[in-house]
This record gives structure tokens, sequence and C-alpha cells, in this order.
């Protein structure tokens, strides 16, 4: 859903052994520059770039719902869905969770208030027939594992001590990860996970 473009910098692995026996095999916390789902128009400007950030990092933690709330919210609209991507987005003129959720060969787009918690404007469905092969793979991948976004977001938030603001799907020579984004403090970090089960896949 996304590529990894721009890796941030000073990769620090973290030993989650407590924490993965029931959640995806492995964590790799990034710090240091702004990780890729949060640039906005104005990258190459280092100092609106950090501007855009502080404010979205702000709506952010006024929102009275977490990013887990928004997947389920959004899962719930269809049994047996799945989170495929979530992001938080405090640049409308109400913060929102934008929330992609994959069910019975489908994408369904959802915005979510990140205030009150309810599903704003309509569904949108786009099938899976639609997406470039490399997103169909993932998908599928994404469809087999036993593990969810919402078990990564978990782990995520404990190995970078905050919590997530966004987080999908990514393909990093050609193993299959999660990709969280944590604020803890004043930082971003980037969660690297990647799920049991989905080498070669």
């Amino acid at each position: 859903m996304r590529s990894t473009k721009g890796r941030v910098s000073g990769l620090l692995a973290i030993a989650l052994s407590g924490l993965l026996a029931a959640a995806p095999a492995r964590a790799i916390v990034s710090a240091g520059s702004t990780p890729t789902a949060l640039h906005n128009e104005t990258d190459g400007d280092v100092a609106a770039d950090r501007q855009a950030v502080t404010r979205e990092i702000e709506r952010f933690r006024s929102s009275s719902i977490s990013i887990s709330q928004a997947m389920a919210i959004a899962e719930a609209r269809h049994a047996g869905a799945t989170t495929a991507d979530v992001s938080f987005d405090g640049e409308s003129g109400v913060p929102v969770y934008r929330v992609k959720t994959l069910h019975n060969d489908r994408i369904w787009r959802y915005t979510i208030n990140a205030a009150t918690g309810e599903v704003m404007g309509g569904e949108a469905a786009l099938p899976l027939t639609e997406l470039d092969l490399e997103d169909r793979s993932n998908l599928a991948a994404l469809g087999a594992i036993r593990h969810r976004l919402a078990d990564a977001v978990r782990v995520a938030e404990k190995a970078a001590s905050g919590k997530a603001i966004s987080g999908g799907l990514v393909r990093d020579r050609g193993r299959l990860n999660f990709a969280i984004v944590v604020i803890s403090g004043d930082d971003l970090k980037e969660v690297i996970l990647e799920p049991p089960g989905v080498r070669g896949r």
C-alpha cells in the first residue's frame, strides 16, 4: 500500500520475546527523520515539514478515538473484515482516521471522526482486480496470515513506548511487513514488524 522510500536511519533492533508470543515475530524501531507516512506537500522544506508534523501530532493527541478503536469501528461494518491500512489525518477541518479494510475481495474505505468515532460519508469499495499486482499480492498475504494490523499496533506501541498514528503493509526486499508509525514523546518512530508465516509470499 505504501513504499519504503527514504528509510529512516539509525535502526534499533528490539528484542520482544515476552511480547511476541501472540504477536508478529520481529520489531525494528527506527527513529530520526519523519517517517514516509507523515510527509506531505511541504517535503523538501525541513522547517515547514516539522511544523506540519507538530500540528498533526497536537491534533492527534487531542482526539478521543485511538487508532485501535478506529480500526475496530471500520472492521465492525462487515463481519470478518480486516484492516489493511490506517492513518490519522489532522489537516482536514475535522481530524479523522482514514481506514482501508479487506473484505470479500474488496477494499473498503472509511473516514472516521477522530473525536466521536462516527463513520463520515458513504462507504467506498474497490474490487481487488482493480489494484496493481503488488497490492493484490500484499492483500492476499494479509488474508492468509494469522496476525492482523491491530496485533502489530499493540506490539509497536509497547516497543516504541507511545501511541500509533498510522499503520499499513509494506514490502521490503521481497518481504511483507507491517509498518507502524508511533508518537513517542515528541518523536515519531517507525516500527517494522514481520508477521510469522509471510516469508516467500
